[in-house]
Protein backbone atom coordinates (compact mmCIF):
# COMPACT_ATOMS: atom_id res chain seq x y z
CA UNK A 1 0.00 0.00 0.00
CA UNK A 2 0.90 3.59 -0.70
CA UNK A 3 2.13 5.73 2.07
CA UNK A 4 -1.61 6.37 3.68
CA UNK A 5 -0.86 9.93 4.71
CA UNK A 6 -0.38 10.18 0.94
CA UNK A 7 -3.48 7.88 -0.32
CA UNK A 8 -5.82 10.46 2.39
CA UNK A 9 -4.06 13.68 1.00
CA UNK A 10 -3.54 14.71 5.15
CA UNK A 11 -0.08 15.64 6.83
CA UNK A 12 1.59 13.51 9.29
CA UNK A 13 0.53 15.98 12.46
CA UNK A 14 -2.88 15.59 11.33
CA UNK A 15 -5.26 15.21 13.84
CA UNK A 16 -7.48 11.85 14.09
CA UNK A 17 -10.26 13.79 13.40
CA UNK A 18 -8.83 15.77 10.35
CA UNK A 19 -7.96 12.21 9.04
CA UNK A 20 -11.58 10.83 9.60
CA UNK A 21 -12.90 14.13 7.54
CA UNK A 22 -10.24 13.29 4.62
CA UNK A 23 -11.62 9.88 4.73
CA UNK A 24 -15.40 10.61 4.30
CA UNK A 25 -14.71 13.22 2.06
CA UNK A 26 -12.97 10.88 -0.25
CA UNK A 27 -15.00 8.21 0.46
CA UNK A 28 -18.23 9.88 -0.99
CA UNK A 29 -16.48 10.53 -4.39
CA UNK A 30 -15.11 7.08 -4.54
CA UNK A 31 -17.68 4.63 -3.51
CA UNK A 32 -18.54 2.32 -5.58
CA UNK A 33 -22.41 2.77 -5.31
CA UNK A 34 -21.58 5.81 -7.19
CA UNK A 35 -19.51 4.32 -9.73
CA UNK A 36 -21.13 0.70 -10.98
CA UNK A 37 -18.92 -0.85 -12.67
CA UNK A 38 -15.84 0.94 -12.31
CA UNK A 39 -13.05 -1.71 -11.33
CA UNK A 40 -10.89 1.88 -10.65
CA UNK A 41 -12.89 4.00 -8.55
CA UNK A 42 -13.61 -0.07 -6.48
CA UNK A 43 -10.02 -0.33 -6.38
CA UNK A 44 -9.64 3.59 -4.79
CA UNK A 45 -12.15 2.90 -2.30
CA UNK A 46 -10.42 -0.51 -0.87
CA UNK A 47 -7.20 1.47 -1.31
CA UNK A 48 -8.80 4.87 1.10
CA UNK A 49 -10.69 2.58 3.14
CA UNK A 50 -7.21 0.48 4.29
CA UNK A 51 -5.75 3.71 5.00
CA UNK A 52 -7.78 5.55 7.11
CA UNK A 53 -8.57 1.84 9.19
CA UNK A 54 -4.71 1.88 9.25
CA UNK A 55 -4.07 5.98 10.81
CA UNK A 56 -6.98 4.88 13.29
CA UNK A 57 -5.21 2.52 14.58
CA UNK A 58 -2.87 4.79 17.19
CA UNK A 59 -0.36 1.65 17.82
CA UNK A 60 0.53 1.25 14.05
CA UNK A 61 0.18 4.80 13.16
CA UNK A 62 2.92 5.55 16.41
CA UNK A 63 4.89 2.65 14.89
CA UNK A 64 5.04 3.81 11.06
CA UNK A 65 6.11 7.67 12.21
CA UNK A 66 8.78 6.11 13.63
CA UNK A 67 9.79 4.21 10.60
CA UNK A 68 9.35 0.52 12.58
CA UNK A 69 6.96 -0.36 10.19
CA UNK A 70 5.84 -0.19 6.56
CA UNK A 71 2.33 0.76 5.23
CA UNK A 72 1.24 -2.86 4.89
CA UNK A 73 1.46 -3.40 8.83
CA UNK A 74 5.02 -5.24 8.39
CA UNK A 75 8.27 -4.39 10.30
CA UNK A 76 11.25 -2.61 8.92
CA UNK A 77 14.60 -4.02 9.38
CA UNK A 78 16.89 -1.34 11.21
CA UNK A 79 20.42 -2.69 10.60
CA UNK A 80 21.91 -1.22 8.16
CA UNK A 81 22.96 -4.13 6.16
CA UNK A 82 19.67 -5.11 5.78
CA UNK A 83 18.12 -2.18 4.66
CA UNK A 84 20.90 -2.16 1.49
CA UNK A 85 19.26 -5.02 0.21
CA UNK A 86 15.66 -4.66 1.71
CA UNK A 87 14.92 -1.44 -0.46
CA UNK A 88 15.85 0.12 -3.73
CA UNK A 89 16.13 4.19 -4.45
CA UNK A 90 12.81 3.17 -6.13
CA UNK A 91 10.84 1.77 -2.98
CA UNK A 92 11.10 -1.76 -4.25
CA UNK A 93 10.21 -4.27 -1.25
CA UNK A 94 13.13 -7.13 -0.35
CA UNK A 95 12.18 -10.42 -1.52
CA UNK A 96 14.53 -13.85 -0.67
CA UNK A 97 16.65 -14.81 -3.13
CA UNK A 98 18.59 -18.10 -3.78
CA UNK A 99 21.54 -16.37 -1.42
CA UNK A 100 19.34 -15.88 1.16
CA UNK A 101 17.01 -19.09 1.32
CA UNK A 102 16.07 -18.93 4.70
CA UNK A 103 16.29 -17.11 8.19
CA UNK A 104 19.30 -19.36 9.14
CA UNK A 105 21.20 -17.76 5.99
CA UNK A 106 20.72 -14.59 7.56
CA UNK A 107 20.96 -14.92 11.06
CA UNK A 108 24.73 -16.92 9.95
CA UNK A 109 25.59 -13.74 7.75
CA UNK A 110 24.93 -11.58 10.84
CA UNK A 111 26.87 -13.55 13.66
CA UNK A 112 30.10 -13.16 10.82
CA UNK A 113 29.26 -9.39 10.86
CA UNK A 114 29.30 -9.05 14.57
CA UNK A 115 31.99 -11.48 15.22
CA UNK A 116 30.09 -14.34 16.28
CA UNK A 117 27.38 -11.83 17.89
CA UNK A 118 24.58 -13.71 17.29
CA UNK A 119 21.63 -11.37 16.96
CA UNK A 120 18.00 -12.52 16.51
CA UNK A 121 15.51 -10.57 15.05
CA UNK A 122 11.91 -10.26 16.55
CA UNK A 123 9.43 -10.49 13.55
CA UNK A 124 5.83 -9.95 12.99
CA UNK A 125 3.88 -13.39 11.74
CA UNK A 126 2.94 -13.54 8.10
CA UNK A 127 -1.64 -12.38 7.45
CA UNK A 128 -3.55 -15.24 6.78
CA UNK A 129 -6.15 -15.09 4.48
CA UNK A 130 -9.83 -16.44 4.31
CA UNK A 131 -13.01 -16.18 2.26
CA UNK A 132 -16.65 -15.67 3.71
CA UNK A 133 -19.76 -16.33 2.30
CA UNK A 134 -22.38 -14.41 3.41
CA UNK A 135 -26.55 -14.26 2.74
CA UNK A 136 -28.47 -10.35 1.71
CA UNK A 137 -30.18 -10.77 5.20
CA UNK A 138 -26.89 -10.79 7.20
CA UNK A 139 -25.52 -7.87 5.08
CA UNK A 140 -28.92 -6.30 6.22
CA UNK A 141 -29.07 -6.81 9.65
CA UNK A 142 -24.92 -7.53 10.84
CA UNK A 143 -24.45 -10.36 13.09
CA UNK A 144 -21.89 -12.77 13.88
CA UNK A 145 -20.52 -15.62 11.95
CA UNK A 146 -18.11 -18.49 13.00
CA UNK A 147 -15.56 -18.86 11.35
CA UNK A 148 -12.28 -21.91 11.37
CA UNK A 149 -8.95 -20.77 11.25
CA UNK A 150 -6.11 -22.46 9.63
CA UNK A 151 -4.69 -23.48 12.99
CA UNK A 152 -7.82 -25.43 13.98
CA UNK A 153 -9.27 -22.66 16.50
CA UNK A 154 -12.63 -21.47 15.42
CA UNK A 155 -13.74 -17.47 15.91
CA UNK A 156 -16.45 -15.70 15.99
CA UNK A 157 -16.31 -13.04 13.42
CA UNK A 158 -18.96 -10.10 13.85
CA UNK A 159 -20.51 -8.53 10.33
CA UNK A 160 -20.88 -5.13 10.45
CA UNK A 161 -24.39 -4.27 8.43
CA UNK A 162 -23.97 -2.59 5.63
CA UNK A 163 -20.64 -4.88 4.47
CA UNK A 164 -20.04 -5.25 0.44
CA UNK A 165 -19.39 -8.07 -1.53
CA UNK A 166 -15.36 -8.04 -1.55
CA UNK A 167 -14.71 -6.45 1.72
CA UNK A 168 -11.94 -7.45 3.61
CA UNK A 169 -12.45 -7.72 7.30
CA UNK A 170 -9.40 -8.05 9.83
CA UNK A 171 -8.86 -9.79 13.21
CA UNK A 172 -5.77 -8.86 14.72
CA UNK A 173 -3.53 -11.38 16.10
CA UNK A 174 -5.29 -14.45 14.49
CA UNK A 175 -2.87 -14.96 11.58
CA UNK A 176 0.57 -16.58 11.32
CA UNK A 177 2.97 -16.48 14.69
CA UNK A 178 5.37 -14.63 15.32
CA UNK A 179 9.24 -15.27 14.90
CA UNK A 180 11.58 -15.09 17.90
CA UNK A 181 9.09 -13.52 20.05
CA UNK A 182 7.56 -11.04 17.95
CA UNK A 183 3.59 -10.83 17.37
CA UNK A 184 0.98 -12.69 15.17
CA UNK A 185 0.01 -11.60 12.50
CA UNK A 186 -3.95 -10.85 11.32
CA UNK A 187 -6.23 -12.76 9.86
CA UNK A 188 -7.86 -11.22 6.37
CA UNK A 189 -11.15 -11.89 5.74
CA UNK A 190 -12.82 -11.19 1.96
CA UNK A 191 -16.80 -11.44 2.46
CA UNK A 192 -18.71 -12.82 -0.52
CA UNK A 193 -22.15 -12.39 -0.84
CA UNK A 194 -24.11 -14.91 -1.89
CA UNK A 195 -26.71 -14.22 -4.93
CA UNK A 196 -30.40 -14.60 -3.61
CA UNK A 197 -33.13 -15.66 -5.80
CA UNK A 198 -35.76 -12.93 -5.22
CA UNK A 199 -33.78 -9.69 -4.14
CA UNK A 200 -30.87 -8.02 -6.57
CA UNK A 201 -28.59 -5.82 -4.70
CA UNK A 202 -27.50 -2.81 -6.95
CA UNK A 203 -25.43 -0.71 -4.04
CA UNK A 204 -27.38 0.09 -0.95
CA UNK A 205 -30.78 -0.50 -2.80
CA UNK A 206 -32.71 -3.64 -2.99
CA UNK A 207 -35.10 -4.55 -5.88
CA UNK A 208 -37.71 -7.08 -6.16
CA UNK A 209 -40.18 -8.19 -8.41
CA UNK A 210 -43.44 -8.50 -7.20
CA UNK A 211 -46.43 -10.29 -8.78
CA UNK A 212 -49.81 -8.74 -8.52
CA UNK A 213 -53.42 -10.35 -9.68
CA UNK A 214 -54.98 -8.85 -12.74
CA UNK A 215 -57.88 -7.30 -9.81
CA UNK A 216 -54.98 -5.82 -7.53
CA UNK A 217 -53.57 -3.82 -10.69
CA UNK A 218 -57.16 -2.63 -12.00
CA UNK A 219 -58.71 -1.40 -8.19
CA UNK A 220 -55.40 -0.80 -6.73
CA UNK A 221 -54.77 -1.02 -2.79
CA UNK A 222 -52.70 -2.35 0.01
CA UNK A 223 -50.48 -5.35 -0.16
CA UNK A 224 -47.77 -7.15 1.67
CA UNK A 225 -44.61 -7.03 0.17
CA UNK A 226 -41.43 -8.92 1.20
CA UNK A 227 -38.22 -7.03 2.85
CA UNK A 228 -35.17 -8.23 4.22
CA UNK A 229 -36.37 -6.29 7.42
CA UNK A 230 -39.47 -7.93 7.39
CA UNK A 231 -42.79 -7.99 5.98
CA UNK A 232 -44.37 -4.34 5.07
CA UNK A 233 -47.76 -2.66 3.43
CA UNK A 234 -47.42 -0.99 0.09
CA UNK A 235 -50.02 0.79 -1.59
CA UNK A 236 -50.51 -0.05 -5.22
CA UNK A 237 -52.63 2.93 -7.57
CA UNK A 238 -55.69 2.09 -8.81
CA UNK A 239 -55.03 0.88 -13.17
CA UNK A 240 -51.17 -0.17 -12.53
CA UNK A 241 -49.38 -1.73 -15.15
CA UNK A 242 -47.09 -4.01 -15.07
CA UNK A 243 -43.43 -3.03 -14.68
CA UNK A 244 -44.91 -0.27 -12.55
CA UNK A 245 -41.88 0.29 -9.97
CA UNK A 246 -42.85 1.50 -6.56
CA UNK A 247 -40.10 2.57 -3.73
CA UNK A 248 -40.36 1.63 -0.01
CA UNK A 249 -37.81 4.29 1.41
CA UNK A 250 -34.91 3.11 4.15
CA UNK A 251 -35.90 -0.95 3.05
CA UNK A 252 -32.82 -1.01 1.23
CA UNK A 253 -29.23 -1.95 2.79
CA UNK A 254 -27.12 -0.13 5.35
CA UNK A 255 -24.63 1.85 3.92
CA UNK A 256 -20.93 1.12 4.87
CA UNK A 257 -20.04 4.63 5.25
CA UNK A 258 -22.74 5.12 7.50
CA UNK A 259 -24.89 7.39 5.11
CA UNK A 260 -28.76 6.63 5.03
CA UNK A 261 -29.47 3.18 4.30
CA UNK A 262 -30.97 2.22 0.73
CA UNK A 263 -34.06 1.82 -0.46
CA UNK A 264 -36.20 -1.24 -1.98
CA UNK A 265 -37.54 -1.09 -5.27
CA UNK A 266 -40.56 -2.64 -6.08
CA UNK A 267 -41.58 -3.72 -9.78
CA UNK A 268 -44.81 -4.95 -10.43
CA UNK A 269 -45.44 -7.65 -12.89
CA UNK A 270 -48.88 -8.87 -13.68
CA UNK A 271 -50.15 -12.61 -12.82
CA UNK A 272 -53.06 -14.38 -14.62
CA UNK A 273 -54.42 -17.42 -13.00
CA UNK A 274 -52.53 -20.35 -12.85
CA UNK A 275 -54.59 -22.28 -15.03
CA UNK A 276 -57.11 -21.18 -18.00
CA UNK A 277 -60.24 -19.54 -17.38
CA UNK A 278 -63.28 -19.59 -19.54
CA UNK A 279 -64.99 -17.10 -17.11
CA UNK A 280 -62.52 -14.85 -17.45
CA UNK A 281 -61.73 -15.05 -21.26
CA UNK A 282 -65.09 -14.23 -21.88
CA UNK A 283 -65.82 -11.04 -19.62
CA UNK A 284 -62.22 -9.40 -21.25
CA UNK A 285 -63.34 -10.17 -24.94
CA UNK A 286 -67.02 -8.54 -23.73
CA UNK A 287 -65.22 -5.59 -21.92
CA UNK A 288 -62.45 -5.47 -24.79
CA UNK A 289 -65.07 -4.77 -27.55
CA UNK A 290 -66.73 -2.00 -25.93
CA UNK A 291 -63.48 -0.57 -24.59
CA UNK A 292 -60.90 -0.68 -27.59
CA UNK A 293 -57.48 0.54 -26.95
CA UNK A 294 -54.12 -0.70 -27.84
CA UNK A 295 -51.04 0.08 -25.63
CA UNK A 296 -48.68 -0.37 -28.00
CA UNK A 297 -49.99 2.99 -30.02
CA UNK A 298 -47.02 5.35 -28.72
CA UNK A 299 -44.68 3.01 -29.18
CA UNK A 300 -45.27 1.82 -32.83
CA UNK A 301 -45.64 6.22 -33.13
CA UNK A 302 -41.98 6.66 -31.34
CA UNK A 303 -40.25 4.37 -33.26
CA UNK A 304 -41.52 5.63 -36.80
CA UNK A 305 -39.99 8.82 -35.98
Amino acid sequence: MRDPYEVLGVKREATAEAIRQAYRKLAKTSHPDLHPGDKQAEERFKEISAAHEFLSDEEKRAQYDRGEIDASGAPRMHERFYRDFAETPGGAKYSRTGAFEDATDVEDMIQELFGGRRRRMRMRGADVGYRLEIGLETVARGGKQPLSLADGGTVELTIPAGVDDGQVLRLKGKGGPGANGGPPGDALIEIRVRPHPCYERKGADIHLTLPVTLAEAVRGGRITVPTLHGPVAMTVRRHSSGGTTLRLKGKGLPRSDGGDAGDQYVRLEIALPPRPDDELESFLERWEAAHPYDPREALMRETRS
